[in-house]
C-alpha cells in the first residue's frame, strides 16, 4: 500500500530548513526515494511521509522502552 502524506505532516515538512530537509532525505528509505525519482511524489510529499514514518517508529520505541523500564523497576 502506498502512503499518502497527511496535512499535519505536509505542514511540518514545509517548515523544515534546507539543512533539515537534506538530513531527512538522507534517512529516507529506498522506495520513497525511488518514488521521487519516478515523479510519483514531489519532494515535499516524500518528506512528509518520512516524518510520519519516523514519528511512528519513535513512538513504538518509546512504548517498548517503557515496558522494559517497568520490568526492571519491578526487580
Amino acid at each position: 500500500m502506498k502512503r499518502t502524506p497527511t496535512e499535519k505532516y505536509l505542514k511540518k515538512a514545509s517548515s523544515l530548513t534546507k539543512k533539515q530537509s537534506e538530513f531527512l532525505i538522507m534517512r529516507m528509505g529506498g522506495k520513497l526515494g525511488r518514488r521521487i525519482d519516478d515523479d510519483k511524489l514531489v519532494p515535499l510529499e516524500a518528506l512528509a511521509i518520512q516524518l510520519e514514518i519516523e514519528d511512528e517508529h519513535r513512538n513504538e520505541w518509546r512504548e517498548k522502552f517503557a515496558e522494559i523500564k517497568a520490568r526492571f523497576e519491578k526487580l
